[in-house]
Formats: structure tokens, sequence, C-alpha cells
């Protein structure tokens, strides 16, 4: 199997902070890959390398064997964090863009994606929620015919039953033999999906392997992020989070497992906060 990422000695500053230090490594095609890692950690940056978007780095990145540029951006469908559209915009203006932009883009499928997400195509984003924004871009990006689709938080600050159609969406719409390059805090509701993971800390990288060998102990993908971090995340026993000797009363695991499944993004905070 070829590679569709291939990146050696990626470096990335901005003014005296560097970012990514000597980041190496190398994705194969075809497969879905969790990008994990902190705030701040870099990979952010890295996406927006990948994608074309900041050009001043120093070291190599090829998408399918092309350098950055007009080619690989050809490969790419990026799904931003933040929205790029003008408030202006109705969903169908943002549709007709992206159709004038990319010769692989599926005006139908895009139109008919929109009815499925309950979304009027007059409707302005000015006049949309943060939900209803997240699933504008993501119709945008995944009625593309990439060969490498690159998410940054798809999941984030919807709900999660908005998350669970999110998801669904992504896996149902990928083009067979397409790759995935997904950034995520929200280990827990994407972990089944990853072929492989690839986590940052402080610009370098501390893991990239496949999940199954993460996961072949027993242990998911979020323990396994949690141990790499020196977070206190404990494996439940028979169903019920059983805490270290000397835990608080209270049961902190027991607390962590309820916050996680109770307001997944407080937890995604706390988590973020144990790791500054």
């Amino acid at each position: 199997m070829s590679n569709i990422i291939t990146v050696q000695d990626l470096h990335k500053s901005y003014g005296n902070k560097e970012v990514l230090k000597g980041v190496s490594f190398a994705l194969e095609d075809g497969q879905i890959i969790g990008l994990l890692g902190p705030n701040g950690c870099g990979k952010t940056s890295m996406l927006k390398i990948l994608t074309g978007l900041i050009h001043d780095y120093q070291g190599s990145v090829l998408i399918d064997g092309h350098p950055i540029g007009v080619d690989s951006k050809q490969l790419v469908a990026y799904l931003p964090e933040r929205s790029y559209l003008a408030s202006w915009m109705r969903a169908k203006d943002a549709i007709e863009t992206i159709a004038a932009l990319f010769l692989d883009f599926n005006r139908a499928k895009a139109f008919a994606m929109l009815k499925d997400f309950d979304l009027s195509a007059d409707q302005k984003v000015k006049d949309m929620s943060k939900g209803m924004q997240e699933k504008l871009l993501l119709a945008l990006t995944m009625c593309r015919e990439a060969r490498l689709y690159i998410m940054d938080e798809p999941l984030g600050g919807v709900d999660p039953a908005a998350r669970l159609q999110i998801k669904q969406t992504i896996l149902s719409n990928r083009p067979k033999g397409s790759a995935m390059l997904i950034s995520t805090h929200q280990i827990h509701d994407l972990e089944d999906v990853f072929d492989h993971a690839l986590m940052i800390r402080e610009g370098v990288v501390i893991a990239d392997e496949p999940v199954w060998s993460i996961t072949a102990g027993g242990r998911t993908l979020e323990q396994f992020y949690c141990e790499k971090h020196g977070i206190p995340m404990f494996a439940p026993t028979q169903g019920h989070p059983t805490p270290p000797p000397g835990a608080p009363v209270g049961n902190l695991a027991a607390q962590l497992d309820a916050l996680r499944q109770s307001d997944p993004e407080a937890y995604a905070r706390l988590i973020q906060s144990q790791q500054q």
C-alpha cells in the first residue's frame, strides 16, 4: 500500500516559538487516521501545512507523492475547525462556490445532504447556529471525490446527537479507498473508526502506530492517550470504574467517566487543563 502523506523533518515556528520540531511520519492510503494531542501541540499548524494554507516551514511534505501545491490541493478536501464562509452567503451560494473551485464536487449530492441535515438552501450563514454551520461545512467537504480528507475537530461544538449524525455522514460518504486524517479531542466518540493513531505533544510525535496494536491488550485508545500524557484515567472493572489506592473519597475515576458521558466538552477541557 502506498503512502498518502509523507512528512520528513518538518519544522514550523511562529517568531521564537517552534511548534513543530522535526516531525516525521508516513501514513498509508485508504486508512482513517486519528491526529491526537493537546491544544497548542502543533496539530492545526500541521494540517494547514498539509492543505497548503501555511507555506513558511522547513522540511519535506508530500501528498500522494506530490509536493504541496496546486496538484496536492486537488487531492485534498479540508474541513477546518472554524468556518471560512462569508456571513452573507446562503447555503446554496456556498455550494456553488465550492463547485466552481473543484471539478470533483458533486452539487446534487450536496443539495441532497442539506435535506438530510434539515438545512434550507436559502438560509444565510449568519442565521445558522454553530451546529448548522458545522453540517454545511461537512457537506461541502464530503461532496468532493477526494483522495484525502483532512478534518480539524469535526465533532467540536455540537451536541451528542449531532455528533452521531456527523460521524455517520463521514463514514457513509467516504469514497472507497480514500484516506482521512481527523484531528479531534473527542477520542471516545471516534476511536472505533480509527485505523491508525498519530499523537503529538509539544511539537514532536510521541506515538505513531496502528490502533489494533494499541488496543490488543484490552485498553482503549483513550486510555492509551491518557497514559502517554500522564493523565489519571483508570480502566473499569465489571462495568464500574475502579480508583487506585489512595484515590479521594467520591471515586475520581467514576467522576471522570460520568463527566465524559454527560458533558464530553467539559471533560475535554478538564483533560486539557491537566496537560498545561
